[in-house]
């Protein structure tokens, strides 16, 4: 057909291509902001939604107050020991200092050091204690850091098994909603198939056909290009099984028009010859006669021989003379190449009779 349209004319049709494509490509991106946006229209839930609250919050608190303790212990641990550090320190160079002593009165032998020795004796005890004070202080943080650690690790093993079941019934919501989800995708884009698929049997042709094609172009590329990254581990056979059906019903249709197409095509052989070239469109008499085959049944025929002035399948005029100059020429043609002559004009210049 292209090579039987007039050059702007060829110009024109690109541009309105060129103007479905681009009406298809901002129905796409409009389409494929509202897929995207359709999970907005659910709830988002979290496992608190699900989990026992009333069981969970004394668990969770018991948790923060048990870190918090914790926490605390450890940092009074740390202090502690040093002061356990210093306090065997200094009672270590008391012992020593009374082992240096003791030394030295067993080698004087002075009875008068009697009451030193009992004072020497009282502050090594008094060291002593304070170590001992110390380490009980130390044994009792210990202590209360190991209660803490306890609690809070048997709060979360309480809590972990709570999570565990509000999880299952999280997963099973985030299922059904996924569900419903795709059911709202597949409501957005069904009818929009279903709608190009109209379109296409009834529109292709007619006066806004580049907006007939963007919109179909727009509703195939939805349905099985963006709403693939949607679809749920069963999503897969719904686009399928619509692909069957399309599939299905495009070759039905296709099956129908070609025995209508070929009924005709017999229909129109019976035809006389002029009636038959009547009824051809120009264009569509000169795009066929461009492939080299018959404007009326479409068969090969060699259209360089000059001996051929009709169709040898069908009959019809494919070669006739002007009627001014004899100048043979297509029976389509409406004007004679070689003199310009209308062709219905008769041998004086007239109109020939139909």
């Amino acid at each position: 057909m292209s090579k039987s349209l007039r050059l702007s004319e060829k110009w024109f049709r690109r541009g309105l291509w060129l103007v479905a494509l681009v009406f298809a490509s901002f129905l796409i991106g409009l389409g494929s902001t509202v897929v995207g946006d359709l999970p907005q229209v659910e709830r988002v839930r979290g496992i608190d939604d699900f989990i026992d609250l009333r069981a969970a919050e004394p668990l969770r608190d018991t948790i923060k107050a048990s870190e918090a303790t914790e926490l605390q212990a450890a940092r009074d641990l740390d202090q502690i020991r040093l002061q356990l550090s210093a306090a065997q320190q200094a009672s270590a160079n008391a012992r020593e200092t009374f082992g240096n002593w003791i030394a030295t009165r067993r080698a004087t032998a002075q009875p008068d050091q009697d009451t030193e020795l009992i004072a020497r004796t009282k502050a090594l005890d008094a060291f002593k204690q304070k170590e001992d004070e110390v380490q009980r202080k130390l044994n009792a943080q210990q202590k209360i850091m190991l209660d803490a650690r306890q609690a809070e690790q048997r709060a979360r093993t309480t809590l972990a098994e709570l999570e565990r079941d509000a999880q299952v019934k999280l997963d099973a919501e985030y299922r059904r909603i996924e569900l419903r989800v795709f059911a709202y995708r597949l409501a957005l884009t069904l009818p929009l198939l279903a709608v190009a698929g109209w379109l296409f049997a009834k529109k292709r042709k007619s006066t806004y056909w580049p907006f007939v094609w963007g919109f179909i172009f727009f509703a195939l590329f939805a349905f099985f290009v963006e709403l693939v990254p949607y679809l749920p581990s069963y999503g897969g056979y719904v686009r399928y099984v619509v692909g069957i059906v399309l599939t299905v019903l495009v070759g039905r249709y296709a099956i129908v028009a070609l025995n209508a197409y070929l009924a005709r095509q017999k229909l129109a052989e019976q035809q006389p010859d002029q009636v038959r070239r009547e009824e051809l469109s120009y264009d569509t008499a000169l795009a066929r006669i461009a492939k080299s085959v018959c404007p009326g049944c479409e068969r090969p025929v060699d259209l360089k021989n000059g001996e051929i002035d009709f169709c040898p399948h069908c009959g019809i005029g494919l070669f006739d003379h002007c009627g001014v100059c004899e100048a043979r020429k297509s029976a389509f043609s409406k004007f004679c190449h070689a003199c310009g002559t209308s062709a219905h004009a008769g041998p004086d210049g007239g109109t020939a009779p139909a």
